[in-house]
Protein backbone atom coordinates (compact mmCIF):
# COMPACT_ATOMS: atom_id res chain seq x y z
CA UNK A 1 0.00 0.00 0.00
CA UNK A 2 1.27 3.47 -0.84
CA UNK A 3 0.68 6.43 1.47
CA UNK A 4 0.42 9.73 -0.43
CA UNK A 5 1.75 12.75 1.46
CA UNK A 6 2.25 15.47 -1.17
CA UNK A 7 2.20 15.48 -4.97
CA UNK A 8 5.90 14.59 -5.03
CA UNK A 9 6.20 12.41 -1.91
CA UNK A 10 4.58 9.02 -1.38
CA UNK A 11 5.67 6.41 1.17
CA UNK A 12 5.61 2.71 0.61
CA UNK A 13 4.05 0.74 3.47
CA UNK A 14 7.17 -1.47 3.55
CA UNK A 15 9.21 1.48 4.90
CA UNK A 16 7.21 1.44 8.13
CA UNK A 17 7.62 -1.19 10.80
CA UNK A 18 5.07 -1.67 13.56
CA UNK A 19 5.25 -3.33 16.94
CA UNK A 20 2.33 -3.58 19.32
CA UNK A 21 2.79 -2.95 23.03
CA UNK A 22 0.54 -2.73 26.04
CA UNK A 23 -0.95 0.69 26.63
CA UNK A 24 -0.88 2.36 30.03
CA UNK A 25 -3.75 4.16 31.69
CA UNK A 26 -7.40 3.29 32.33
CA UNK A 27 -9.15 0.41 30.61
CA UNK A 28 -9.77 -2.16 33.31
CA UNK A 29 -8.65 -5.74 32.75
CA UNK A 30 -8.32 -5.06 29.03
CA UNK A 31 -5.12 -3.08 29.63
CA UNK A 32 -3.38 -6.13 31.09
CA UNK A 33 -4.42 -8.48 28.29
CA UNK A 34 -4.39 -6.64 24.98
CA UNK A 35 -1.43 -4.96 23.26
CA UNK A 36 -3.33 -2.11 21.66
CA UNK A 37 -0.64 0.61 21.63
CA UNK A 38 1.46 0.93 18.48
CA UNK A 39 5.13 1.75 18.17
CA UNK A 40 5.93 2.70 14.59
CA UNK A 41 9.46 3.05 13.22
CA UNK A 42 10.47 4.92 10.07
CA UNK A 43 14.07 5.21 8.87
CA UNK A 44 14.27 8.84 7.77
CA UNK A 45 17.91 8.66 6.62
CA UNK A 46 17.59 5.57 4.44
CA UNK A 47 14.13 6.27 2.98
CA UNK A 48 14.16 6.27 -0.83
CA UNK A 49 10.91 8.27 -0.87
CA UNK A 50 12.42 11.41 0.66
CA UNK A 51 14.88 13.85 -0.86
CA UNK A 52 17.96 14.77 1.15
CA UNK A 53 16.57 18.22 2.08
CA UNK A 54 13.22 16.86 3.24
CA UNK A 55 14.95 14.10 5.20
CA UNK A 56 17.19 16.63 6.98
CA UNK A 57 14.24 18.90 7.88
CA UNK A 58 12.23 15.86 9.04
CA UNK A 59 15.02 14.74 11.35
CA UNK A 60 15.14 18.22 12.90
CA UNK A 61 11.36 18.22 13.34
CA UNK A 62 11.37 14.78 14.96
CA UNK A 63 13.42 15.99 17.93
CA UNK A 64 13.34 13.46 20.78
CA UNK A 65 11.51 10.90 18.60
CA UNK A 66 14.67 10.45 16.50
CA UNK A 67 17.17 7.73 17.45
CA UNK A 68 20.92 7.97 16.86
CA UNK A 69 20.50 5.75 13.77
CA UNK A 70 18.09 8.23 12.14
CA UNK A 71 14.97 6.19 12.88
CA UNK A 72 11.83 8.07 13.92
CA UNK A 73 9.84 6.24 16.60
CA UNK A 74 6.20 7.24 17.06
CA UNK A 75 4.14 5.69 19.85
CA UNK A 76 0.36 5.90 19.53
CA UNK A 77 -1.88 4.81 22.41
CA UNK A 78 -4.81 7.25 22.25
CA UNK A 79 -7.38 4.72 21.06
CA UNK A 80 -8.51 1.33 22.34
CA UNK A 81 -7.87 -0.65 19.14
CA UNK A 82 -4.71 -1.51 17.28
CA UNK A 83 -6.15 -0.40 13.95
CA UNK A 84 -7.04 3.10 15.14
CA UNK A 85 -3.69 3.53 16.92
CA UNK A 86 -1.90 2.34 13.77
CA UNK A 87 -3.82 4.90 11.70
CA UNK A 88 -3.06 7.59 14.28
CA UNK A 89 0.68 6.85 14.11
CA UNK A 90 0.63 6.97 10.29
CA UNK A 91 -1.33 10.25 10.35
CA UNK A 92 1.18 11.81 12.74
CA UNK A 93 4.12 10.73 10.57
CA UNK A 94 2.51 11.98 7.36
CA UNK A 95 1.75 15.35 9.01
CA UNK A 96 5.39 15.60 10.12
CA UNK A 97 6.67 14.74 6.62
CA UNK A 98 4.24 17.20 4.99
CA UNK A 99 5.52 19.94 7.31
CA UNK A 100 9.13 19.03 6.47
CA UNK A 101 8.35 19.04 2.73
CA UNK A 102 7.65 22.79 2.79
CA UNK A 103 10.96 24.57 2.23
CA UNK A 104 11.51 27.61 4.46
CA UNK A 105 11.42 30.97 2.72
CA UNK A 106 14.82 32.66 2.58
CA UNK A 107 14.90 36.10 4.18
CA UNK A 108 15.91 38.94 1.89
CA UNK A 109 18.17 41.48 3.54
CA UNK A 110 16.62 44.96 3.37
CA UNK A 111 17.60 48.38 4.65
CA UNK A 112 15.27 50.68 6.58
CA UNK A 113 14.29 53.85 4.69
CA UNK A 114 15.91 57.17 5.59
CA UNK A 115 12.59 58.55 6.90
CA UNK A 116 12.25 55.60 9.30
CA UNK A 117 15.76 56.20 10.64
CA UNK A 118 14.95 59.88 11.18
CA UNK A 119 11.69 59.05 12.99
CA UNK A 120 13.53 56.61 15.24
CA UNK A 121 16.27 59.10 16.11
CA UNK A 122 13.69 61.87 16.69
CA UNK A 123 11.73 59.61 19.07
CA UNK A 124 14.96 58.71 20.88
CA UNK A 125 15.92 62.34 21.41
CA UNK A 126 12.41 63.22 22.59
CA UNK A 127 12.53 60.35 25.09
CA UNK A 128 16.01 61.43 26.24
CA UNK A 129 14.66 64.93 26.87
CA UNK A 130 11.83 63.58 29.03
CA UNK A 131 14.29 61.54 31.07
CA UNK A 132 16.70 64.43 31.67
CA UNK A 133 13.81 66.51 33.06
CA UNK A 134 13.18 63.74 35.61
CA UNK A 135 16.70 64.00 37.03
CA UNK A 136 17.81 65.91 40.14
CA UNK A 137 18.38 69.64 39.62
CA UNK A 138 22.03 70.66 39.31
CA UNK A 139 23.72 73.23 41.60
CA UNK A 140 23.47 76.01 38.99
CA UNK A 141 19.67 75.84 38.77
Amino acid sequence: MIIAITNEIALDDNELSFSFIRASGPGGQNVNKVSSAVQMRFDARASPSLTNDVSTRLQKLAGARLTLDGVIVITAARHRTQERNRGDAIDRLTAMIAKAAVAPIKRKATRPPKAAKERRLDAKSRRAGVKTLRGKPTAGE
